[in-house]
């Protein structure tokens, strides 16, 4: 399958407007993976549109306080950020629900909605602010990994979690600091704050300080493990 990093080089490649999945503590980074389970009629409508046209989903979280998409047509008001991603991975369980990987491309800042027949939300975005996205490892030769490195382990020590080591030694910075970043066990204002850093170098020192707070204070965390 040809990499997403092939077909969008410039901002011009991305469309004008995209379908969107709101979801409260999940995030997407360019270049990260983000596996989704599908079953919400509206949702498995919008994977079956975008699987014959461009496979492209925004991926946003609801504004602070709000839920997922709640239930009826209730109209939940968004972030202003989120990131577009493309799916990648594609299969259909037993149940119905369709098991989807999405890869991330670019952040988006969402701007007018649009009055369409689906029963999904779909936004015109602006992708200019994060044009660098497009550029595969920009910036990542400014992250500390060696700090970086350290406070995890520590994290993963006290909260009697495992680490895939080897994969994690070989992965690139952008690659290390973007999946430590969705899959990190915080709330939506932690994770939107880590959407929304300017850079690499930034995301990364936002994970450090979010971790040593985490081990300084002693919390329990979801328990999930870093793959």
């Amino acid at each position: 399958m040809t990499s997403p990093n092939q077909i969008y080089r410039i901002l011009k490649d991305l469309p004008e407007t995209l379908p969107v999945f709101p979801i409260k503590r999940v995030i997407l980074l360019p270049r990260s993976s983000l596996p989704l389970s599908i079953f919400e009629p509206r949702y498995l409508q919008m994977t079956d549109d975008i699987l014959g046209n461009n496979r492209l989903i925004g991926m946003i979280q609801p504004e602070s306080g709000a839920d997922t998409e709640l239930t009826g047509n209730v109209v939940v008001p968004l972030r202003k950020t989120g990131c577009v991603g493309r799916l990648t991975e594609f299969s259909e369980a037993d149940d119905g629900r369709l098991l989807i990987t999405l890869t991330g491309i670019c952040r988006f800042e969402i701007q007018d909605e649009l009055e369409t027949d689906n029963p999904y939300r779909t936004f015109k975005v602006d992708y200019s602010k994060y044009e660098d996205d497009l550029l595969p490892g920009f910036g990542e030769q400014k992250v500390d990994r060696e700090k970086l490195l350290n406070v995890l382990r520590t994290y993963l020590k006290i909260h009697e979690l495992d680490a895939d080591w080897d994969s994690i030694n070989q992965s690139s910075n952008e690659f290390l600091v973007n999946t430590l970043s969705i899959v990190s066990p915080y709330g939506p204002e932690e994770k939107q704050a880590l959407l929304e850093t300017k850079d690499l170098k930034q995301r990364s020192e936002t994970l450090i300080t979010l971790a040593e707070m985490d081990i300084a204070s002693g919390r329990d965390t979801t328990g999930n493990t870093v793959q």
